[in-house]
């Protein structure tokens, strides 16, 4: 019997808790007994998770090992093709089970790798970064990034369970929890007013990463899902922060490769001052955003040139209607709209407005 807690969800189980207390060994001998286990790791999570997750069962001892290099300017079709390869040489079929030990990336690309492998094998998820926690590793997206453009191919595919231990966090450092506090801001700003009030103003890592505020952020992820699963409407509102966000990841991807909380968050900050601008949110509340983000988030400089750069990287987002650019927006804070047209003007302008916020604090 596991002793993590499990979160309702219809798609994938989800436990929180130890490792070593959950169910995963109960589903392996269950529904994986004759797999065989291959476990994907990048260069970080294999020098400091792997050994945690091999010591749970000796079963684990046998098990191959696919080690991915470590960073989002990997998360190409070049590596997936490389693995694929390896897969084919190591003879593994339909009936085996892939585990994906790491964070957003390796959850991203992992998931990807195993969907597309002969048609799709199993895959269970381990996140062991903050934001793969909350986030990433929820809601079965997988996906790898074509040049500049986020996430360009992937599929809807759910893990078949994803075990969440938070001990993995003490493997990161500091900048890691920041990045994934961004997207925990993001799920109180679309969907809990009473959630934002209570995370925005937290100043340590213990806090953030407790069972109770950890599980709040997983469960609007999830609720969010169920309700629609393939992003046919309600969960764009998780795109929050997005649009502008993969523009600025996107556009600096080859070069200064900020980090993908980093880039949401800013892209929140800017998306937010689109809302206030349109008379969706009130000035008040979006003060109360850029308070918060400033507190915890460093804000870049861009020039004119960076501002046209991004705006055509947002122009191929995903998301767009032909030459419609669609974002989520805030109507209040803990009420998100989406497929709501912006156009390139409002891009710019929020985008200044970003620049103008780091000059003020530089």
């Amino acid at each position: 019997m596991s002793n993590s807690k499990q979160i309702p969800y219809s798609y994938s189980r989800i436990e929180i808790g130890p490792l070593e207390d959950s169910s995963l060994m109960l589903l392996i001998k269950e529904k994986y007994s004759t797999s065989r286990v291959i476990i994907i790791v990048d260069e970080n999570t294999h020098d400091y998770c792997l050994e945690k997750l091999i010591n749970v069962s000796n079963q684990f001892e046998t098990a191959e090992i696919i080690l991915l290099p470590a960073g989002e300017e990997n998360k190409v079709l070049e590596v997936c093709f490389q693995v694929w390869e390896a897969f084919s040489e190591y003879n593994f079929s339909r009936a085996d089970l892939v585990i994906n030990l790491g964070g957003g990336v390796v959850t991203d690309m992992g998931g990807f790798i195993a969907s597309i492998y002969k048609r799709g094998i199993d895959f269970i998820h381990i996140p062991t970064s903050l934001l793969s926690m909350v986030d990433a590793g929820i809601g079965g997206k997988t996906g790898v990034d074509l040049g500049s453009f986020k996430n360009q191919l992937g599929t809807f595919n759910h893990p078949k369970a994803i075990f969440i231990d938070s001990s993995f966090l003490e493997t990161l450092p500091a900048k890691e929890i920041i990045y994934g506090y961004a997207e925990m801001l993001k799920h109180a700003l679309i969907s809990d007013i009473k959630h934002w009030e209570e995370i925005k103003s937290i100043k340590n890592d213990v806090d953030l990463t407790s069972i109770e505020i950890l599980t709040k952020s997983i469960q609007i992820k999830a609720s969010i899902i169920e309700k629609d699963p393939n992003e046919g409407g309600l969960r764009k509102i998780l795109n929050f922060g997005h649009t502008l966000g993969h523009g600025i990841e996107g556009y600096f991807l080859q070069t200064s490769s900020l980090a993908h909380g980093h880039c949401v968050a800013l892209g929140m900050c800017a998306e937010a001052f689109i809302s206030k601008e349109k008379g969706l949110l009130a000035p008040s509340e979006y003060l109360d955003i850029e308070n918060c983000i400033r507190r915890s988030f460093h804000f870049i400089s861009l020039d004119a040139k960076e501002i046209q750069g991004i705006i055509e990287v947002i122009q191929q987002d995903k998301k767009n209607t032909g030459n419609i650019i669609n974002c989520s927006l805030l109507k209040g804070i803990g009420n998100c709209i989406y497929d709501q047209k912006i156009t390139n003007q409002e891009i710019a302008n929020a985008l200044f407005h970003l620049n103008l916020l780091a000059s003020s604090i530089n």
